[in-house]
């Protein structure tokens, strides 16, 4: 059977993915871009934003593995947009990427405001479904091809994957910096450690790189 990953899932100090007052014009909410400055000087990264350039030490081996082997994604509402509520007033959005996203495969995004499925260019459909991890699990899989699926984000969405123990690869970037408030990615996970092998690495940028697989 095809695996669960997530890649490149940058945290805090104190475990925290994303800032707090996420909006249009701060997707990151007041972390602003602190917690993705390591993955932003990476090749992968200039790479999928048609820049050449970036760095080709470890932090870019372990940013590179994100790709190879996808068929599918799936990512919570909060990923895809800094909207709330029913999509009447917002239906000209179609996500943080412009026109052709990165993720060139089928995109499931989790919501409890259902739309029609946006087909976007390079391969990227997005599909909204309201649907528990383990049906949008069971429909990304039949996308997926017999590849890999991926969990893009936010910290809600990676951490329901969790908790329905649903994840065979996790990718944790932990960035020195405390933000205080925000989503974290930890709560009600205690002794998730124990389900997987846990392999650390710093890099010089100062990020430590924490993988879990399964045994």
């Amino acid at each position: 059977m095809s695996r669960v990953r997530v890649h490149n899932f940058s945290l805090s100090l104190d475990g925290f993915a994303t800032g707090e007052g996420q909006s249009l014009e701060q997707p990151f909410g007041h972390a602003e871009t602190r917690l993705h400055e390591w993955f932003f000087q990476t090749r992968t990264f200039r790479s999928m934003h048609g820049e050449a350039g970036g760095g080709a030490g470890v932090d870019e081996a372990l940013a590179s593995a994100w790709e190879p082997g996808i068929g599918a994604e799936i990512m919570g509402r909060n990923k895809f947009s800094p909207h709330r509520g029913p999509w009447e007033d917002h239906e000209e959005w179609q996500g943080w990427w412009g026109d052709d996203p990165p993720f060139h495969t089928p995109v499931f995004v989790l919501t409890h405001h259902p739309r029609p499925s946006l087909e976007m260019a390079g391969g990227t459909t997005f599909h909204f479904l309201d649907a528990t991890p383990a049906e949008a699990l069971r429909q990304a899989r039949e996308a997926a091809g017999g590849l890999d699926v991926r969990i893009g984000g936010g910290p809600t969405t990676v951490r329901e994957f969790l908790v329905a123990d649903l994840i065979d690869h996790l990718h944790v970037v932990v960035v020195p910096i405390i933000l205080g408030r925000g989503v974290r990615l930890w709560d009600d996970l205690e002794g998730l450690e124990k389900r997987f092998t846990v392999e650390p690495v710093t890099t010089p940028r100062g990020v430590t790189h924490v993988t879990f697989s399964r045994p």
